[in-house]
């Protein structure tokens, strides 16, 4: 029997409801007219819940970018429009503007303005505005008002009677709600759905649901801890530190992952004759300066790498030299001439006075600590300057590779993408489809609103938010922006928004010679030949800290020297220390803190003296005496304003003074730098 198109039309509506789709409806009946009125009525139901859900979207979320990136099908389109004109509306009716949409933007979409721009302006009239200058009233007949608002007869007009979603039948109007939400037996109101009352939620165990407006979320109900990280299933996961690279184990050093954190092991083992300090450097065993000596009387004790030598008394020579067969001179110790091959197999050594270097071939670097030469992974150290997507580190060299969708271009580092549009009609990007194509811009552009196929540059400089979303500054370029920092000694941070310093000394970008110690400092680094004087020899408690490097020399007499005994200064310091630039200075900035214990005197005899004796510039720096948890505090203190660049070295005394006399004393040597940036 012939079905109704009533029928026909009532199927089609039912299989979009239940599976949001058309592409594969089931045909109830061979009659023409009754095939096209299920396909229209499917369409037009598959049209109308993916409006409400765009509706919907726009005022839960406030935008609709995030949902439009998922897909690019015709529901999608639904959405898309629906979701711009119900945050138009809500803009006009954020502004104060009136309701009724410029008749060019489409009826569909001015049904939709109209319904989210009239919530909460019910009642209020915003024809006529109250600074308006008054007109004579004019009559104006039926015909020309139905010209200037072709909406004036429509049962939806400012969102209707309805709640959320209204559909003019043309005599009547039927109202809807958005997917989370229940029509109210009044018809007209909506009221959501709860949920996680009702038990249609999907969160599992150790989650609890939170209902929302229109929707829900799974909570989880108790957290992960410090290193782990929560899954999308609301699991908890190890991070591993080692191969995210958020570990802070130095370069001699293996990182090894443990549950919740990680270990650094060195990758060297000592042999004996030496021992491992806490940088996982293998340092020599002086055994000559042993309490049990290793030498009969009569004999010198002569350190060596890993042992010791006797030798009868005669002239000392130093590391890299011995004593010729008389015993009447040194000579050069020929290190390439030994059996054990100190460079390696395969490695060419060269002889020095007192030392040798081994050379490696290109693409190869020597490792003093396994003394071979080894491969220099270019992708770790260059890492996104040799190659535009992936790089593959191979022996001596290196390769680049693309990802799905591009091919390497004849410079062997970028890549091209593979245009799939036989031509070019777009001003930018093209995307085929079925008998037509469709126009979209890169990021940083918009469509423009004439042609619908050229794309405008959308300046993010000069937005609202412009100067906020660099640190240092803001550049536009087509399709874009970029952040830039001082153009030397600091880069862009990972999230290209923020500057950071460039530690020079640890990418070891910096020119300092062998004997001079790299610092790093604010924008830039200073090399300082920082050694211990004569009767002086480096402390094991030297420390390197953040912002701050110290080497700290403690008096090493010799036996039998008075003049060194008796010399009052016990240790001399060199600190260096980076500042910024105070660009607000209001009070004194205290930057140095030198603690000295009293000594074991009566107290009425022994004092302790701070004093700056060289170095202070413009006496913008000065220093107080205070005592603190029973210990005796020099304070340095910036006194006065201090623009950068700038260098000053203060020298710095700490004298135990006893009955007038200073009977011990200790020295520090602190190298300021003062940055021109501070971030």
């Amino acid at each position: 029997a012939d079905l109704s198109v009533e029928e026909c039309c009532d199927k089609g509506v039912e299989w979009a409801t239940k599976n949001r789709m058309c592409a594969s409806l089931p045909l109830i009946s061979e009659s023409r007219e009754c095939s096209m009125t299920q396909v229209q009525c499917c369409r037009s139901q598959l049209e109308q819940q993916s409006c409400s859900d765009g509706v919907e979207f726009a005022n839960v979320r406030e935008e609709c970018d995030s949902h439009l990136a998922k897909n690019s099908t015709c529901e999608a389109e639904y959405f898309k429009t629906c979701c711009y004109c119900c945050l138009l509306g809500k803009a006009a009716q954020d502004q104060g503007q009136s309701c009724e949409p410029n008749p060019k933007i489409g009826y569909q979409c001015g049904i939709v303005f109209r319904t989210c721009c009239g919530k909460g302006q019910e009642g209020i009239d915003l024809s006529i505005s109250d600074y308006a200058p008054k007109k004579e009233p004019v009559e104006i007949s039926k015909e020309e008002l139905d010209q200037e608002d072709p909406y004036l007869h429509d049962g939806c007009r400012g969102g209707g009677p309805c709640s959320q979603q209204c559909r003019d039948t043309g005599s009547s109007y039927v109202c809807s709600c958005f997917v989370g939400y229940q029509l109210q037996p009044d018809g007209i109101t909506c009221e959501d759905i709860n949920e996680c009352i009702t038990g249609t939620h999907n969160c599992g165990i150790g989650q609890t649901c939170v209902n929302t407006l229109g929707s829900f979320r799974c909570q989880r109900d108790t957290s992960c801890g410090t290193g782990y990280e929560l899954t999308d299933d609301s699991r908890c996961k190890d991070i591993d530190e080692c191969e995210t690279g958020t570990h802070n184990c130095p370069p001699d050093f293996i990182c090894q992952n443990t549950p919740g954190s990680f270990r650094c092991r060195p990758k060297l083992q000592c042999m004996s004759g030496f021992i491992q300090d806490a940088l996982g450097n293998c340092i020599d065993i002086n055994e000559c300066l042993s309490t049990n000596m290793p030498c009969p009387a009569g004999q010198i004790c002569i350190n060596t790498d890993g042992s010791f030598t006797c030798q009868r008394i005669s002239p000392s020579c130093g590391r890299g030299y011995h004593l010729n067969e008389d015993g009447t001179r040194c000579v050069d110790v020929d290190e390439c001439s030994s059996s054990n091959h100190p460079c390696g197999e395969g490695h060419i050594c060269i002889n020095a006075p007192g030392n040798y270097r081994c050379e490696c071939k290109a693409g190869y670097t020597f490792d003093v600590i396994s003394r071979t030469c080894i491969d220099i992974n270019e992708c770790r150290r260059y890492p996104g300057r040799l190659c535009a997507h992936k790089c593959e580190n191979t022996p001596g060299s290196y390769y680049c590779t693309c990802t799905m969708g591009f091919k390497l271009s004849a410079d062997g580092r970028s890549c091209e993408d593979l245009n799939e549009c036989e031509s070019n009609p777009c001003s930018q990007e093209c995307a085929n489809v079925y008998g037509s194509y469709q126009c979209y811009c890169r990021r940083g552009f918009q469509l423009s609103d004439i042609d619908g196929i050229s794309c405008e540059d959308i300046d993010e400089c000069a937005l609202p938010t412009g100067g906020h979303i660099c640190s240092f500054r803001c550049l536009n370029i087509p399709g874009s922006f970029q952040c830039t920092c001082p153009s030397t000694g600091y880069r862009l941070a990972p999230n290209a928004r923020n500057c950071q310093d460039i530690d020079e000394c640890v990418a070891e970008s910096h020119n300092c010679s062998f004997n001079e110690t790299c610092f790093n400092i604010q924008g830039g680094f200073r090399c300082l030949s920082l050694e211990c004087p004569e009767n002086y020899r480096k402390s094991g408690d030297t420390v390197r800290l953040e912002k701050t490097d110290t080497i700290r020399c403690i008096k090493s007499c010799r036996p039998n020297d008075v003049s060194c005994l008796l010399d009052p200064v016990h240790t001399i310091s060199h600190t260096v220390i980076s500042l910024p630039t105070f660009r607000e200075f209001t009070r004194p900035e205290e930057i140095i803190f030198l603690r000295a214990i009293t000594p074991t005197y009566p107290a009425n005899q022994a004092d302790i003296i701070f004093d700056i004796t060289e170095g202070n510039l413009r006496d913008s720096f000065d220093i107080i005496k205070r005592y603190m948890d029973g210990m005796t505090v020099g304070v340095v203190r910036q006194v006065r304003p201090i623009i950068g660049p700038f260098h000053a070295i203060l020298k710095l005394e700490m004298n135990y003074v006893m009955g007038g006399v200073v009977s011990h004393r200790n020295i520090v040597n602190v190298h300021i730098f003062v940055s021109e940036y501070w971030f």
